[in-house]
């Protein structure tokens, strides 16, 4: 039987490399997960083998956009899921992060801060066309025809932005996504323009308890998106429930102090205890986000099956709660 949470068969080999993008003069760390060529062994969320031998054969790729409080190891519970099950999952960390021209000043006005927001969201694209352009022409081979991309928050937005002008996209995951008009105080306003030209299938994986971008965000982007989508809701989760180690990164944040305008941040956030674990949400993510890349990428009808099946009910049997926006 289809199973999308359950790790999949093969070992999961992992490559840091240095991606240098003459155009921009920068050079870009890089994260490389792909199915080795070693027996499986260990649990799901068990190391990364480093730089083993990749399995043979082509293989379909999968792009990964962290958030602007992230890098590019922000979510490997779901990069090594996807490649246990036979991906390459490639991510790099945003040129916000290494190019100093786009680094916050100090004593910046209102009108210096808007302007390198608009500079960050200007190269958040361009970043992932030169990721997918790199991995193409790597030593492992990836079919071409079956890419897809997976983004939380500023890279959700970068990923529902991507298919603007990136036609090799052929299906998107967006992790609770920045770009609806509903911005709060201090989050990055950057906005979503969708003039997509064709079907890329959109999955929408969103929180209930979001405090930096609520669901009423979360529904309009999902109502504009001119696509084949769904969107599914989990229940008692927030902003963070999208990385690795959940209740460390949300305590983290919600013990902070923020200024100015962002102090609503951690004086709005519920402690990790009233929300679900992090176990729970790293399953409700892993396991939807293979199945909407296997039904679209893969035209698996075992994974469409199970996502157009009773997901509320599959998911509880597991523990975790979930809406599914209709």
């Amino acid at each position: 039987m289809y199973d999308p949470f359950l790790r999949g068969p093969h070992s999961v080999g992992v490559r840091t490399i240095q991606a240098y993008d003459p155009a921009r003069d920068r050079l870009f760390p890089c994260e490389i997960w792909y199915p080795a060529a070693v027996q499986p062994g260990g649990q799901d969320l068990s190391p990364e083998i480093r730089d083993a031998t990749p399995l043979p054969g082509t293989h379909p790729l999968v792009v990964y956009s962290h958030p602007s409080l992230g890098r590019r190891r922000a979510a490997t519970f779901l990069c090594t899921h996807l490649s246990s099950h036979g991906y390459v999952v490639a991510a790099l960390d945003h040129s916000e992060l290494i190019a100093s021209d786009l680094a916050a000043k100090p004593d910046e006005t209102a009108e210096q801060r808007t302007a390198r927001a608009e500079a960050w969201a200007a190269n958040r694209v361009p970043d992932l066309v030169f990721l997918i352009d790199r991995v193409l022409h790597g030593e492992i081979l990836i079919d071409p025809a079956r890419i897809g991309a997976v983004g939380h928050s500023f890279g959700g937005w970068t990923v529902l932005a991507a298919p603007n002008v990136e036609p090799r996209i052929r299906a998107v995951v967006a992790l609770a996504p920045a770009g609806s008009s509903h911005t709060k105080p201090g989050i990055i306003p950057a906005r979503l323009a969708f003039h997509w030209t064709r079907d890329v299938p959109a999955l929408y994986l969103v929180a209930d308890e979001d405090v930096c971008l609520p669901l009423t965000g979360m529904f309009e982007l999902f109502e504009r998106t001119p696509a084949a989508k769904r969107m599914f809701i989990l229940r008692r989760a927030d902003h963070l429930h999208f990385m690795d180690n959940v209740e460390q990164q949300h305590e983290t944040v919600r013990a902070m102090k923020f200024p100015g305008e962002l102090a609503w941040i951690s004086e709005e956030m519920r402690p990790i205890t009233e929300l679900c674990s992090g176990d729970q949400a790293h399953l409700f993510v892993r396991g939807l986000t293979l199945c909407h890349m296997d039904a679209t990428l893969r035209q698996k009808e075992e994974a469409e099956r199970f996502l157009a099946g009773d997901l509320a009910g599959e998911l509880a049997r597991r523990g975790v709660g979930i809406i599914v926006h209709k």
